[in-house]
């Protein structure tokens, strides 16, 4: 028989996430997939409203099954908590206590740190309307709570979730700003190729009679080279830009591509090329 990927192989590599009596199936599943994005799967349901197992929870976790089939219930807190030697409880509100209360950056270091150490740690979250009650937030050791805006400091309880998950995530990181892929190395362009492409675009300007008043004609290519020289190009950003001004510079509106050679248009030569040309028709 083929291997069977084990999906569950996390739980016990990451902190419990348990939520007290939450209402919605939609809400746990949601809580199921911020889970999933951050590597953590052992989710603790504590009298669950609309009872387990639920379909509107397995619909909203978006494939994140293996959290959902190893979601444990229990009747009560204490139960839920019986086996932990730390626990962390969210809250939003300033409580009664001597409780330490850490921000979710500290909160995450402090779970990682803890789970190294071979100690089973979780963290609380309360109901979608309310939170935790006060006896309930006294399962916990420590208190964690989100810097919020305090005139809208309600959280979706998934919301609440995904943002201790991925700060759980981050401080397990060597480099917490690394990322999981980055943008192309770009060689930055040579003084000659930059160059370049200033007589390019200036030859350009010059056909169609940009530099207008002739006198202001140096002022006007400075400030070209100023607006040129402070992005920093690279090689590759250069021939970008030198194939729009190319193709401009042979074709419009007026003479679009496939009406022939863009060279023979009058249109397109200096006034003093068509006055010679016409010229010469005389």
């Amino acid at each position: 028989m083929p291997a069977v990927e084990d999906t569950t192989k996390t739980a016990s590599a990451g902190p419990a996430i348990i939520l007290v009596e939450p209402q919605l199936g939609e809400n746990i599943g949601m809580v199921a997939r911020a889970m999933a994005n951050f590597g953590l799967s052992e989710l603790r349901l504590v009298n669950p409203r609309d009872g387990w197992p639920s379909e509107k929870a397995r619909a909203a976790a978006s494939r994140a099954d293996h959290v959902i089939d190893a979601t444990k219930v229990f009747d009560d807190l204490a139960s839920a908590v019986a086996d932990l030697n730390f626990v962390f409880a969210t809250t939003a509100r300033e409580r009664d206590g001597f409780k330490p209360v850490r921000g979710p950056v500290e909160a995450g270091r402090a779970l990682r740190a803890r789970v190294e150490a071979g100690e089973r740690a979780g963290i609380l979250f309360g109901r979608e309307r309310f939170g935790l009650y006060n006896d309930e937030v006294g399962f916990a050791d420590e208190i964690v709570t989100f810097p919020v805006d305090p005139g809208f400091s309600s959280l979706n309880i998934a919301q609440a979730v995904l943002l201790i998950s991925y700060e759980w995530m981050k401080s397990g990181l060597a480099d917490e700003t690394q990322t999981n892929f980055s943008g192309p190395e770009l060689v930055p362009a040579t003084k000659e190729q930059l160059h370049s492409l200033f007589a390019y675009l200036e030859n350009a300007l010059e056909v169609r009679g940009y530099f207008r008043p002739e006198e202001k004609k140096p002022k006007m290519v400075d400030n070209l080279r100023a607006v040129l020289t402070r992005a920093g190009f690279a090689e590759p950003e250069l021939k970008v830009l030198r194939g729009i001004i190319s193709s401009l510079d042979r074709f419009s509106p007026a003479m679009p591509r496939g009406d022939g050679s863009p060279g023979d248009d009058p249109r397109r030569l200096p006034a003093a090329a068509r006055s010679r040309a016409k010229d010469e028709e005389s």
